[in-house]
């Protein structure tokens, strides 16, 4: 079945009230580090942890996403590759939790991820999308948000709560670079993505890589062959620039 191509979805900071009108929208955060922006390096010790609640993507799904990032890429070779450090996943909560906490995380989460058993759900991916940082975009693909899926946000949310903190630093995340392609909007973004992009703002995806305006808008009028995959596990990430899943602290063995 083919559906329209490529959508530029709302950001967070296009939601009714705009509450976050400062925030760049969801992952895009990153792409100031394309242009060529950067923060102050910051103190290394690290006490919390900015992590990524991921269902791992079968190979149908991988294949996709890899072929797209090749394109993207190929278009714009400042992007990033989709590679060990770069996980191609769909993202079901990120927050900041305490660092000496994450054991209590991980159990957390996969006792939630066990009694829902995502693995045994079909997905369906149907279309293409870009978070807009003129001039360029991050773009992913988009995956039909579900009850199932939604259901397993809320608990999610839920289980992890008690271990969270409100925000972090640049040294919360996983950077190669000190700290300085962490940027503070990313930092918000992960501060406050219960209320901006869980519930009715969750927009599960996978994210392609980065491309030109010009190009994604090409392929904003190409058809979009929609496609099923399914989950083959998740996984606990540490976050990097871009909002990608750069280190795996655990995976999960979605058993009680």
């Amino acid at each position: 079945m083919k559906t329209a191509g490529l959508a530029r979805i709302p950001a967070p900071l296009d939601y009714p009230g705009r509450p976050w009108a400062p925030v760049l929208a969801a992952i895009g955060l990153g792409l100031a580090l394309v242009l060529g922006f950067a923060p102050a390096a910051v103190a290394q010790q690290n006490r919390v942890t900015a992590i990524d609640i991921a269902l791992e993507p079968d190979a149908t799904m991988l294949r996709h996403a890899k072929d797209a990032n090749a394109r993207l890429l190929k278009s714009f070779p400042k992007g990033f590759t989709l590679d060990e450090t770069h996980h191609p996943h769909v993202t079901m909560l990120q927050q900041f939790v305490r660092t000496a906490d994450l054991d209590k995380v991980f159990a957390a989460a996969n006792a939630v991820l066990a009694k829902e058993k995502p693995t045994s759900w079909t997905l369906k991916a149907f279309k293409y999308y870009y978070i807009r940082s003129p001039p360029v975009g991050l773009a992913g693909i988009v995956v039909e948000p579900t009850d199932d899926l939604h259901r397993l946000q809320d608990e999610l949310i839920k289980a992890v709560e008690p271990y969270t903190v409100k925000t972090g630093t640049p040294a919360a995340f996983f950077s190669e670079d000190g700290g300085r392609d962490i940027q503070e909007s990313l930092i918000e973004y992960v501060s406050h993505f219960v209320t901006i992009a869980a519930g009715r703002h969750f927009n599960p995806h996978v994210t392609i890589g980065v491309g030109t305006e010009t190009y994604l808008n090409k392929m904003l009028a190409e058809p979009f062959d929609s496609f099923t995959f399914s989950s083959t596990g998740a996984s606990v990430y540490q976050l990097g620039t871009f909002g990608t899943a750069r280190k795996e602290l655990k995976a999960l063995t979605l058993t009680p």
